[in-house]
């Protein structure tokens, strides 16, 4: 049926299609797989109406990640793209934000969690939820940050480390520890992929400054 949600993977990897497919079909989720970006814009299923979602690795051979983004942007095409990188691909993973993504998740998957994020995104996707309520949730919670868990925020997104940002802002390193944890917790951020997810996303409502913590 043409409303059914459906996940559709691009990756060059065999085995990883594979398993997608298989971790999708176990909570019902009907998937479709292609093994490049060529193919899958040669199916014309991204013009298929109902709730839909692509998985696409940002690193194949011929047409990366990065250019299928742009082209489905320069075509016109929305559909809500979860990006999935390698561990530690961060600025890559930002950048397919900036070009149009809705998230990113890094390998290897861990199961529960990319089980979650594509039922959300479909979720989304059917009920024409689209990302202004994401952008306005993430901010409040940012806005709720103290002056000082702010300026932590903004150093931990830009890839600086506990020891860099301690001796930037003149604290210890156990106080800038404390500071992370904090504004983890408050961002609802498990890990620093999504506390990154989360100043993409409110990344233009930003201050370009944070407010300077006594």
């Amino acid at each position: 049926m043409s409303n059914e949600p459906i996940a559709y993977i691009v990756d060059d990897d065999p085995a990883l299609r594979d398993a997608v497919c298989t971790l999708l079909e176990s909570v019902a989720i009907r998937s479709r797989a292609f093994a490049d970006a060529e193919a899958l814009l040669q199916s014309g299923v991204l013009a298929r109406p109902g709730p839909a979602c692509l998985l696409a690795d940002v690193r194949m051979p011929g047409i990366s990640g990065m250019t299928l983004l742009e082209r489905m942007r320069d075509a016109g095409i929305e559909i809500p793209t979860i990006v999935i990188t390698g561990y530690g691909d961060i600025p890559m993973a930002v950048r397919a934000m900036k070009l149009g993504a809705v998230d990113f998740i890094t390998k290897p998957l861990n199961a529960q969690a990319f089980l979650e994020l594509v039922q959300n995104t479909l979720h989304k996707a059917g009920t024409g939820l689209g990302p202004d309520a994401d952008v306005d949730a993430t901010l409040q919670r940012y806005r709720a940050l103290t002056p000082r868990e702010q300026q932590v925020f903004q150093a931990l997104t830009a890839g600086q480390t506990n020891r860099m940002i301690a001796d930037a802002l003149g604290i210890s390193v156990r106080t800038a520890e404390f500071h992370r944890a904090s504004l983890m917790k408050k961002m609802q951020a498990k890990n620093l992929a999504d506390l990154t997810l989360a100043r993409v996303t409110i990344q233009d409502r930003l201050p370009k400054e944070p407010t300077r913590a006594p």
